[in-house]
């Protein structure tokens, strides 16, 4: 059995169990809750399309030798560092975010960096920091979360590169 089966089906029995949760409290929860989930079903889904055929053109479009020369595998700790500046600096949501990870990889970017990559975009996403994170806490929080969180891309890049290619 495919891993991404074990997770579908992982993910489904919660969704059900969820759902009978639901039901035993009323009908009407039931209903409600599947409404709103049927709305952001609706709402989602037309982006993430775009965001996955969107990673297949921007493939097809960047020339594999750029992915490689600043994000390939023998970029080393310069490809790290450069991956963890461009997650820090990619704006979006998972859409955005993963969709540039999985068109780095396609093209040929190594393990380490893209690990850098995704984890500096969760982290470090400059515009969620600015945007979000500041206007509900304490700047000067925001600014010690994120120091403090800095080394993560790198130790996670390191122990990528220990554990070899997935």
């Amino acid at each position: 059995m495919s891993a991404a089966l074990i997770i579908d089906i992982i993910l489904w029995g919660s969704v059900a169990a969820v759902g009978l949760i639901a039901l035993r409290r009323s009908p009407a929860v039931l209903t409600s809750s599947l409404r709103e989930g049927a709305l952001d079903f609706i709402n989602i889904v037309p982006r993430v399309a775009l965001g996955v055929i969107g990673s297949g053109f921007i493939a097809a479009v960047i020339p594999q030798e750029i992915i490689t020369g600043w994000l390939g595998p023998d970029s080393g700790w310069l490809g790290v560092l450069t991956a963890v500046i461009a997650g820090a600096a990619t704006p979006g949501g998972p859409v955005i975010g993963f969709s540039v990870g999985a068109v780095a990889l396609k093209s040929g970017g190594g393990a380490p960096q893209v690990v850098a990559y995704v984890i500096a975009w969760a982290l470090f996403a400059f515009q969620r920091l600015l945007l979000w994170e500041i206007p509900f806490m304490p700047a000067r929080f925001v600014w010690f979360r994120a120091a403090v969180s800095l080394p993560f891309p790198f130790v996670a890049a390191a122990i990528a590169m220990a554990v070899g290619r997935p």
